[in-house]
């Protein structure tokens, strides 16, 4: 049990990790829901393309956009696309980075679902058994058959119970005929999404080795500025929440003292000051719903040391004194 836990904290610690590990566990249960799928095609001539199609590329979709779903980066990626641009620059290059890393990771499951279908071959034997080339496999003189008759005949063959058209063309040589294109098709998808995943993970380092890296570290740096962010907007609604309590409980002890006299006059917590002091000259909602829209529209530039700027009641920085302000400055844009 301790294993399990440190592993799981592993993977609250490490956002990577912890999206690598959600993404194996859906592809395992992809491949999981597929055999306990119950394929049952309807064979009707009308229907069989539409439900054999279906289910290899609908489930897909699905478990595609629940890759995006689970991954915590879409919220702040959509947030980062639509801010306004404020006195921060957004660098297209690092939202195009984040967006691969989610997609490559969300198209794991989905691969998983196409090749497991392929290689089982039910649906394409469902979907593609009207198409099967009679002349080749079996009697081709159809004797007294027009095409939609035809049609209704091949319909049938994935239902054993309810195909009568042996002496056109055995069941067995076409459900094998249709299982060994579809493992062939699912070999071959395997092979190249295989290739496509060793292309992407080793080659695209190696052309535009710096613009990776700067997309690479600014993507990193945006999802922990939002978890920052987010810690800070919890400490700070603490703070705020337990100074507008102790101030509630402090009046209303004035209240009844000065009224009935009989319960006495309970003093402000030592920590009141502290607390007070914390919530940085905010004291109402309407100055903190403010100071969210600033963070929002106007982001400030990604200075170490921004000694030149003003502070927020107008005044220079701690440091403006000191001397002019360095040259040397981390900033965001990493235009490539």
């Amino acid at each position: 049990m301790d294993k399990f836990r440190m592993i799981f904290q592993f993977l609250q610690s490490n956002q990577e990790s912890f999206m690598n590990g959600i993404c194996g566990i859906m592809a395992l249960a992809s491949a999981q829901m597929y055999s306990a799928f119950d394929f049952n095609c309807p064979c009707l001539p009308r229907y069989n393309l539409a439900y054999g199609l279906g289910v290899l590329l609908v489930p897909p979709l699905i478990l595609f956009l629940l890759g995006f779903v689970m991954n915590n980066n879409v919220s702040m990626l959509a947030e980062e696309w639509t801010r306004p641009r404020g006195r921060r620059g957004k660098d297209p290059a690092v939202l195009r980075y984040m967006f691969c890393s989610m997609a490559q990771r969300a198209l794991i499951a989905p691969v998983v679902w196409v090749s497991v279908t392929l290689l089982d071959g039910k649906c394409v034997l469902c979907a593609f058994c009207t198409a099967l080339p009679v002349e080749a496999l079996g009697n081709g003189s159809r004797p007294g058959l027009s095409d939609g008759e035809l049609r209704r005949i091949l319909a049938r063959i994935p239902c054993r119970e309810l195909y009568d058209g042996q002496e056109l063309i055995a069941s067995e040589v076409a459900v094998r005929y249709l299982r060994c294109v579809s493992q062939a098709l699912g070999w071959c998808f395997v092979l190249l999404v295989t290739l496509l995943a060793f292309l992407v993970r080793s080659l695209r380092p190696c052309f535009t080795q710096a613009a990776f890296l700067k997309s690479k570290y600014w993507s990193h740096y945006a999802d922990i500025e939002r978890r920052l962010f987010d810690e800070t907007c919890r400490e700070h609604a603490r703070s705020f929440a337990r100074a507008c309590i102790q101030q509630f409980f402090a009046s209303v002890s004035e209240e009844l003292a000065a009224g009935r006299c009989s319960p006495p006059a309970a003093k402000a917590p030592a920590g009141a000051a502290e607390a007070a002091e914390k919530l940085l000259g905010i004291t109402d909602r309407g100055a903190v719903n403010t100071a969210l829209q600033s963070w929002h529209k106007r982001k400030p530039p990604l200075r170490l040391r921004p000694d030149a700027e003003p502070s927020a009641n107008g005044q220079a920085g701690a440091g403006a004194g000191a001397g002019p302000p360095r040259r040397e400055v981390a900033t965001y844009y990493s235009h490539v």
